[in-house]
């Protein structure tokens, strides 16, 4: 059995395992809140550790520019990457998801996404554009220029680029795959 195969059947096992438990919560119902619980205004959550995890959770609408922390210290290229799709997903909160990408994907564009010193876009290259679904490219195009920028790499070595991957889902939303690594 091949590793795909073990995969797809854990995830069978796992979407009934889920589905069952789903139909036993919903045989008993909790009982319906008192008058004073129904007006009573909602507790506020706990913020989270990160403030680029807390700029994307401020965002309410796609339309709504997030205003993101200024990026924090980068000492390696493997760094840069990792801020670099944190910020992708907290600058594009209603157009990305987390968790394992879907089978099959809707578009895979590849970007090639060269800086400037001080870490903002100088411009970015196409290296994979979808068969199928080619707005994609266009969207993963507009999340990096809305996420950058995306540190100070002026001490690394040239050139001053990287590559991400975008995982984009039937919904149009993506997953920057640097997050997978």
């Amino acid at each position: 059995m091949s590793f795909t195969d073990r995969r797809r059947a854990l995830e069978t096992r796992l979407r009934v395992g889920l589905a069952s438990l789903g139909l036993m919560a919903g045989c008993s119902a909790p009982p319906p809140p008192s008058p004073a619980a129904r007006t009573a205004e909602p507790t506020p959550t706990a913020t989270p550790a990160q403030p680029v995890a807390a700029a994307a959770k401020a965002a309410t609408a796609s339309d709504v520019p997030v205003k993101l922390p200024p990026p924090g210290p980068v000492r390696n290229w493997t760094e840069v990457r990792l801020q670099a799709a944190h910020r992708l997903v907290a600058a594009n909160p209603n157009g990305t998801y987390m968790g394992v990408p879907p089978e099959p994907l809707l578009g895979i564009p590849v970007l090639e996404i060269e800086l400037n010193g001080d870490g903002s876009v100088r411009r970015i290259v196409f290296l994979r554009h979808p068969q199928e679904a080619k707005d994609t490219s266009k969207l993963a195009e507009a999340a990096v220029y809305r996420a950058a920028p995306f540190g100070d790499v002026s001490r690394l070595p040239k050139p001053w680029r990287f590559t991400e991957t975008f995982l984009f889902n039937h919904e149009r939303k993506f997953k920057p795959r640097t997050l997978d690594q």
